[in-house]
C-alpha cells in the first residue's frame, strides 16, 4: 500500500459516522419531498381547474425531477466528497431564491399545447427546489458510507421512506386543516432552511474524506439481466400501488382520502424490506405468496360491494407484495460503490410503473385491468418458498410430478367453470369463502412450480368475480377515461339504464317509452332542484337563461321550460358522448338546443359575460373526490358575477362521507348570500334517491318566492356554519368527512 492510500484510509477511519445526523438530514429531505407535492397540487387547483391531465402533468413532472435529482447525484459522485458538498450546497443555494413556493406568474405562450404547458409551468414553479432536494437520500448515503467503521448505509434509505410517509401523512392530517397555503408555503421554505443547515453539517462531517474508499470499484460492469430485474422488482410495486388505489375508489370502497393509504403502504414497505433487522422482511416474504393467492383472488372484483374488510384485505396484499418484492430488490443490491446506479435505477422503474398505470393503462383499458396484471406480474416475481414441496419428494418423479401438475390444474379450470355456470348468486358470501379457501389450498400445493401458482391465481380471479368484469368488457358496458370509468348497465327487468361512476351513480333513465323523459334519482319531484326550477318562470320570468354544472346523463335537461335558454358545462367529453347518442335521450328529446361546455366548470364560468344567467346548478358533490376549487368563497365569486344580481344558485351537496352544509353555510354567511335547504326523502326507493339541495341568492325576496311555491314540500334555513369559509387559501375536507358512515356505524 503506497504512503497516500495509507494516509487516506487512515482519515477514513478517523472521521466519524455521525449516523444520528445522517438519519436527521434524510428524514427532513424526504418530509419536505413528500409535502411539496399535495401542497403544489392545492396550490393549481383554482389556476388550472380539476382535470386529470393537471394531475398527469404535475405526476410527470415529479418523475422526471425525481429522476434527475437521482441521476445528479449519481454524476456527483465521481468527485471528492468535500467538492460534492461544495457543489450541492452551491445548487442549494441557488435553489433557495425561488423560495417560498407558488405557481409563477407565466403567461400561456401562443401556440404551445396544454399538455406541454402546464408541465412547463410546473416544472418552472418547483424544479430547481423539487431537483435539489430530492437528490439528497442517495447522496447522503454516499456521503455517510465514506466512513469504513459507518456500516452498510442501506438502513438509511428506510429511513427516507419513513420521512417521505411522514410528509404525506402530515399534510391532510395537519397541513391542509390548521395551515393557509400561504403558510404552507413559509413552513416549507422554513424546513428547507434546516435541510440545507443539516447538508452542511453532514458535508463537514466528511471533510477530510478525499474519495470514497471503494471508488475504484464503481466502474464494476453491472449484467444487463441483473439492471432489468432492478426495474421490474421497483416497477411492479409502483404500478401496484397506483392501480389499487384506483381498484379501491373505483370499485370497492370510494372514500376521501383513501388515496393516502397505499402511497403510504408503499413506502412503509421500504422501511420494512431495506432495514439493517431482516426478521420483519423475511416473515412477509414468507406469507406474501399466500396472501396474494387469498386477496389477489379479488383483485377483479367490480361490484362495488366492498366493506373495510375488502379495504383492509386489498392494502394488505399491496404491503405484502410491495415488501416482498423491495426485499428481493435488496437482496440484489450492489456494492456501496454502485449505490447511486442502483437508485437511479430504482427510480427509473419506478417511474415506469405510474407511467404504466396513470397514463397507458387508461388509454388502452376499459376498467382497471392494470390491476390484476400487476398482481400477476407480482406472483411472478416475488420468491416462492414452497409449503409442500412435491420436486424434492423422494415418493414421485419429477416427470409424474409435471403430470400431476396438469392434471390438477385441468381440474381446477373445470371444476371453476362449472361453478360459475352454476352459482345461483355472485355475491353470495358463503360460496365465496368455500372457493377461496379450495383455491388457496390448490395454490399452496402446486407453490414450487412458478406458472401453475400463477394459473391458480388467475382462475381464482376469474372465480371471485372476474367473470362478471370480464363480460362488462365483452359487452361493452364501460368506458374509460382519464376522469374515471363509466359503467353503463341495464336492470334485470328492462326498466331503467343506469350510468355509474366507479360506485356513484351518475344518472338513470327509463326505459319505458311513456316514462323516458323522468328525471330519476337525485332529480325527482320532491327534490330541491326540481321544486327550484319549477319555481323560475315564477321567480326569474318565462325566459330565464340556466346553467347547469355537471352533464351525467342529462336528466335536468327534462326539468327545462318553454322559453328558457339551457347551457351545461361538463368536464369529461365521454360524459358527453353519453348523453349525445341512444344511450341516454333527455339532452337530444328536452333540450336539443342547449349549449354543452366542456372544461374545468370555474375556469369555464370566468370566461363567460357578466350577469349570463338567472339560474345556476352546481351539481358537482355527489362523487367522493370532491373539486374543493369549486365550493370556496373564490368559486361562489365566480358563479355570482355570471348571475343576474337577483339571480338563484342551486348546490347539490348529497354525499356519502362528506357533510358539506356547514361550508356551504360558512361560504353563504361570507360572501353576502342567504341560503335554504331542502332534503328529501322520496317514498319511491326504486326511481328515486334521497338528495340534499342547497338554494342560494343575495336577494332575500328570490328565496322568499321560492319557499311559497310549494307549502307542501318546505325549504328550511340553513342554520349549519362551519367555524371558518373554505377559501382558495386555506381549505380541508377533514373535519367534515363522516367518519361513522366509514366504520359501517349508523
Amino acid at each position: 500500500m503506497t504512503d497516500t492510500a495509507e494516509h487516506m484510509l487512515q482519515t477514513a477511519r478517523t472521521t466519524p459516522p455521525r449516523r444520528g445526523l445522517f438519519v436527521a438530514t434524510i428524514l427532513v429531505g424526504s418530509f419536505l419531498l413528500f409535502l411539496v407535492q399535495p401542497m403544489v397540487a392545492r396550490m393549481a387547483l383554482p389556476r388550472l381547474g380539476g382535470a386529470p391531465n393537471v394531475w398527469n402533468s404535475a405526476m410527470l413532472v415529479y418523475q422526471a425531477l425525481l429522476l434527475a435529482g437521482y441521476a445528479y447525484a449519481h454524476w456527483l459522485g465521481r468527485f471528492a466528497l468535500k467538492r460534492q458538498a461544495m457543489i450541492h450546497l452551491a445548487l442549494l443555494l441557488i435553489a433557495a431564491l425561488t423560495l417560498p413556493i407558488g405557481l409563477i406568474d407565466m403567461p400561456r405562450i401562443a401556440g404551445l399545447p396544454e399538455a406541454a404547458w402546464v408541465p412547463l409551468l410546473l416544472g418552472a414553479s418547483i424544479g430547481p427546489v423539487f431537483f435539489v432536494v430530492s437528490a439528497q437520500a442517495p447522496l447522503m448515503q454516499r456521503w455517510f458510507a465514506a466512513a469504513p467503521e459507518a456500516g452498510a448505509p442501506w438502513a438509511l434509505y428506510a429511513a427516507s421512506n419513513l420521512g417521505s410517509f411522514a410528509g404525506l401523512i402530515a399534510y391532510p392530517l395537519l397541513a391542509e386543516p390548521l395551515l393557509s397555503v400561504r403558510l404552507q408555503s413559509l413552513a416549507w421554505s422554513g424546513g428547507f432552511a434546516v435541510l440545507v443547515l443539516l447538508i452542511a453539517l453532514a458535508g463537514f462531517s466528511r471533510r477530510n474524506t478525499p474519495a470514497p474508499i471503494a471508488q475504484a470499484h464503481a466502474s464494476e460492469r453491472i449484467p444487463a439481466r441483473t439492471i432489468g430485474l432492478w426495474l421490474l422488482l421497483s416497477a411492479v410495486p409502483s404500478g401496484l400501488m397506483l392501480s389499487t388505489t384506483t381498484h379501491l375508489t373505483t370499485d370497492i370502497f370510494a372514500m376521501p382520502l383513501l388515496w393516502v393509504i397505499p402511497l403510504g403502504l408503499y413506502l412503509l414497505s421500504f422501511v420494512i424490506a431495506f432495514s439493517d433487522r431482516r426478521g420483519s422482511a423475511t416473515f412477509v416474504s414468507r406469507v406474501a405468496p399466500v396472501v396474494v393467492l387469498f386477496m389477489g383472488s379479488y383483485a377483479m372484483l367490480s361490484n362495488g360491494s366492498g366493506t373495510l374488510w375488502a379495504v383492509a384485505g386489498t392494502c394488505l396484499l399491496l404491503l405484502c407484495v410491495a415488501t416482498t418484492l423491495h426485499a428481493r430488490l435488496y437482496d440484489l443490491r450492489p456494492g456501496e460503490a454502485q449505490l447511486t446506479r442502483f437508485y437511479l435505477v430504482m427510480s427509473a422503474g419506478g417511474a415506469l410503473g405510474g407511467v404504466f398505470t396513470a397514463l397507458i393503462a387508461p388509454l388502452v383499458f376499459d376498467w382497471a385491468w392494470e390491476h390484476p396484471l400487476l398482481v400477476l406480474a407480482a406472483a411472478l416475481l416475488m420468491p416462492l418458498r414452497p409449503l409442500l414441496n412435491w420436486r424434492d419428494s423422494t415418493d414421485m418423479e419429477p416427470g409424474m410430478a409435471h403430470i400431476a401438475l396438469g392434471v390438477v390444474l385441468l381440474f381446477a379450470g373445470f371444476l371453476g367453470w362449472e361453478l360459475l355456470e352454476t352459482m345461483l348468486d355472485p355475491e353470495e358470501a358463503l360460496f365465496s369463502l368455500m372457493l377461496t379457501v379450495f383455491l388457496v389450498g390448490l395454490g399452496i400445493m402446486v407453490m414450487a412450480w412458478r406458472w401453475g401458482f400463477a394459473a391458480v391465481l388467475l382462475i381464482a380471479m376469474v372465480g371471485q368475480g372476474g367473470f362478471w368484469t370480464m363480460r362488462a368488457t365483452l359487452e361493452h358496458q364501460r368506458t374509460r377515461s382519464y376522469f374515471g370509468i363509466y359503467t353503463l348497465r341495464d336492470d334485470a327487468e328492462g326498466r331503467f339504464r343506469t350510468l355509474a361512476h366507479g360506485t356513484t351513480l351518475h344518472g338513470m333513465q327509463a326505459l319505458d317509452p311513456a316514462h323516458t323523459h323522468d328525471a330519476l334519482t337525485y332529480y325527482g319531484p320532491g327534490s330541491g332542484v326540481a321544486l327550484a326550477l319549477a319555481a323560475v318562470p315564477a321567480i326569474e320570468g318565462p325566459q330565464a337563461r340556466v346553467g347547469v354544472v355537471g352533464l351525467g346523463t342529462g336528466s335536468l335537461a327534462c326539468r327545462s321550460q318553454r322559453g328558457q335558454d339551457w347551457t351545461f358545462f361538463e368536464i369529461d367529453p365521454v360524459v358527453l358522448r353519453f348523453s349525445t347518442t341512444r344511450q341516454f335521450t333527455f339532452l337530444k328529446d328536452c333540450t336539443p338546443k342547449a349549449r354543452v361546455v366542456i372544461g374545468d366548470a370555474r375556469l369555464e364560468l370566468a370566461h363567460v359575460a357578466p350577469r349570463s344567467f338567472e339560474v345556476l346548478v352546481i351539481d358537482a358533490f355527489s362523487s367522493d373526490a370532491i373539486p374543493m376549487h369549486l365550493l370556496t368563497t373564490e368559486a361562489l365569486a365566480v358563479y355570482r358575477r355570471a348571475l343576474t344580481p337577483g339571480g338563484l344558485l342551486i348546490l347539490h351537496i348529497s354525499n356519502r362521507y362528506i357533510d358539506l352544509a356547514p361550508v356551504v353555510g360558512a361560504n353563504a354567511r361570507a360572501s353576502g348570500l342567504m341560503a335554504l335547504s331542502r332534503l328529501d326523502f322520496p317514498e319511491d326507493e326504486v326511481r328515486y334517491t334521497p338528495s340534499r339541495w342547497i338554494a342560494l341568492s343575495a336577494d332575500r325576496g328570490v328565496l322568499d318566492r321560492l319557499a311559497r311555491q310549494r307549502p307542501d314540500a318546505p325549504w328550511s334555513k340553513l342554520e349549519e356554519r362551519a367555524p371558518e369559509p373554505w377559501t382558495d387559501d386555506h381549505a380541508s375536507i377533514l373535519p367534515y368527512v363522516r367518519w361513522s358512515r366509514l366504520t359501517g356505524n349508523p
